[in-house]
């Protein structure tokens, strides 16, 4: 007889654990699906992204360019994005009443500009799914008893079939102790999207002003990126900044956050170029001062700084520059040097690089090689984007793939006997070996991580193979001409 209806557990209340658990119903609409959230409130990050408006996704619809956008985790999300993507993503928020639109730069917000309507569909939805919802319930501990997980929680001892961890990044390895008890390789969590600190530094008088578009690099290293800089009152800030940030994340940690960041404020025009412009405008308006000049499209603000950075007189006229004060600005204009102490955390994307290793989860389930029946999505996975929409992709994404992993897997155990062995009772690839070791069995791949044993036995010896025949080079051909 089939044994009694499924449990399955979700733990964390976020983006990425609303989605799994009510992907977890909508596979498995027989279980009983539990999300646990610490804190008093249901998705917080969620409330405060995007200036209160909520970055749901990006436009980028195309699994490869999609997980070009993340530092870490790409390969990872080729196959996930693949399974369950933008395109997805997008119509499952239209089917809940909250269709989106598209800004220039390929963020995708509510029509309402309101992340209160992304919380209400989200929280509407686990409602109607039949997903029950705690608050003020945080799991202390997690364990494996016989088949199945016991959850420890301020309300007494928890069952489950199946798990999903969705508790989000740790700033600290010790957050995710518990699951590196379970077997886990962590990764060592570091910040990921912050801002340069230039303590002291005049520029900072800027705080505002804003760059259109400028290529940054960190001296020393290949870190190099492209795009708005936003100057603040702590330092530099904007699109350009973060993207460097998250991709330089693991090698800013290293350096202790105390590096040189050289500015190219022309962006992609390059020396060559601008010393071609500056030369054209002089030629035309000998007498026009260089603080008059068109300044590259740069702000009247940022031009002032810069021609006074070069030690250049406002007043000068553009005719009378000569050679030494034209490399001295052009120096300014695309090599500018500042030197960067510490950093500030993008608060309203603050994501850690680092989490549970990827190479031990199975992507089209998200679940764990190590810990049968325990499934993964969102920030706690060695996954962090840049700005713009991404991560919450890979929390939407990964939440939807986890639910549906545990569900569809819960169903199928559901159906076995109680004497029959249960497929959730899965086995890493360790003990898998030595299983197969101590019993003389081999093991053959199943899809979704499912091992059975094949008939033979290690011991039985291979079929003799069948000898090939030699192979024979044909001959030439011999080609008469008529004399």
């Amino acid at each position: 007889m089939p044994s009694a209806s499924s449990r399955i557990v979700v733990i964390g209340g976020g983006a990425a654990g609303f989605m799994a658990a009510i992907s977890a119903k909508a596979h498995q609409p027989g279980a009983e699906v539990l999300l646990l959230e610490k804190s008093d409130k249901w998705l917080a990050k969620v409330r405060i992204s995007g200036g209160g408006r909520c970055n749901v996704t990006h436009h980028c619809a195309e699994p490869r360019k999609l997980a070009r956008h993340f530092p870490r985790g790409e390969v990872f999300l080729r196959k996930v994005f693949a399974a369950w993507g933008q395109p997805q993503a997008v119509d499952w928020f239209a089917a809940q009443g909250v269709p989106l639109k598209v800004e220039k730069d390929g963020r995708m917000f509510p029509v309402t500009d309101d992340s209160a309507t992304v919380i209400d569909a989200l929280v509407s939805a686990a409602r109607r799914a039949g997903v029950v919802t705690k608050l003020h319930c945080p799991v202390t501990r997690l364990l494996r008893a016989d088949d199945r997980w016991v959850l420890t929680t301020p309300e007494g001892a928890l069952e489950a079939d199946r798990v999903v961890v969705a508790t989000g990044g740790s700033p600290k390895d010790e957050g995710l102790a518990w699951l590196a008890e379970l077997g886990h390789e962590v990764v060592a969590a570091v910040p990921s999207l912050f801002t340069f600190n230039l303590p002291d530094d005049p520029i900072r008088e800027l705080m505002g002003v804003v760059a259109p578009n400028v290529r940054l690099r960190i001296a020393g290293t290949k870190l190099e990126s492209t795009g708005p800089l936003l100057i603040t009152h702590w330092g530099l800030s904007g699109p350009a900044v973060l993207r460097l940030s998250a991709f330089g994340a693991r090698v800013l940690h290293d350096m202790k956050y105390e590096y040189t960041v050289l500015i190219d404020w022309l962006g992609a025009m390059g020396e060559v170029q601008a010393r071609e412009r500056l030369s054209s405008e002089a030629s035309a308006h000998p007498n026009r001062q260089v603080a008059n000049a068109e300044g590259f499209g740069l702000p009247a603000r940022l031009w002032a700084y810069l021609i006074a950075r070069a030690g250049l007189p406002a007043a000068k006229p553009l005719g009378g520059l000569g050679k030494k004060w034209t490399d001295r600005l052009l120096d300014v204009l695309t090599n500018d040097r500042y030197d960067a102490r510490g950093k500030t955390t993008f608060k309203e994307e603050f994501v850690t690089a680092g989490g549970i290793a990827l190479q031990q989860i199975y992507p089209l389930t998200m679940e764990s090689h190590v810990a049968p029946g325990l499934h993964f999505a969102g920030e706690v996975l060695d996954i962090d984007g840049i700005t713009g929409g991404f991560n919450f992709q890979a929390a939407w994404s990964t939440g939807w793939l986890a639910g549906k992993g545990a569900g569809q897997l819960a169903m199928a155990e559901s159906l076995k006997s109680p004497d029959e062995r249960r497929p959730g009772q899965l086995i890493s690839r360790s003990n898998r070996l030595r299983s197969a070791h101590a019993s003389h069995r081999t093991f053959t791949h199943r899809p979704h991580g499912l091992y059975r044993p094949s008939t033979r036995s290690r011991t039985e010896p291979l079929p003799a193979r069948r000898p090939r025949a030699p192979l024979r080079r044909p001959e030439p051909q011999r080609v008469f001409h008529r004399l």
